[in-house]
């Protein structure tokens, strides 16, 4: 029985020891987007690109889960069909920027410009748009915002509201 011993030994080690992330973020194609490429369906989980001016990039599909936009200028980008829950777009400019059916669950624009952003379809449940301008955006519908929260200095499309953030 001694040789099974070491075999069950190193099964129980592999069994147990702890496992990485399926879906961990792809260093080469943040660096790439980072860069200045577009990079559609891309894993860019938890990418760095604050600060950056990207615009027009196609990201639309991308992984973008966690990532820090804020401070960017990507006007005219598409991040449809995105995974962009807990994204932080804080001051970001995005006019004209494509959000169609992407899932925003938990992102925060704060002070974002979003004017001419499309929201058709986009998952809004506890996004933070306080201070967002983002009057003149398409897409949205009051059920959508009714999941989202706002302030006093959120500007919306006529005839919509947002709830305020407690």
């Amino acid at each position: 029985m001694k040789p099974i011993a070491p075999l069950l030994a190193a099964l129980l080690a592999v069994a147990l020891a702890p496992a990485a992330p399926a879906l961990a973020q792809n260093a080469g194609q943040i660096a790439q987007v980072r860069g200045g490429a577009n990079c559609p369906r891309c894993n860019l989980f938890q990418a760095d690109l604050s600060g950056l001016t990207l615009r027009g990039r196609n990201l639309a599909g991308a992984r973008l889960r966690q990532a820090d936009l804020s401070l960017a200028v990507m006007n005219r980008a598409s991040f449809a069909g995105g995974d962009l829950r807990d994204v932080n777009f804080y001051g970001g400019v995005f006019g004209g920027a494509n959000f169609a059916g992407a899932n925003l669950t938990n992102a925060t624009f704060v002070g974002a410009y979003l004017q001419g952003a499309n929201f058709r379809g986009a998952t809004l449940a506890g996004v933070n748009l306080s201070g967002a301008e983002m009057d003149r955006a398409i897409g949205l519908t009051q059920a959508q915002l009714n999941r989202a929260c706002g302030d006093g200095s959120t500007s919306l499309p006529r005839g919509l509201s947002v709830p305020g953030c407690r």
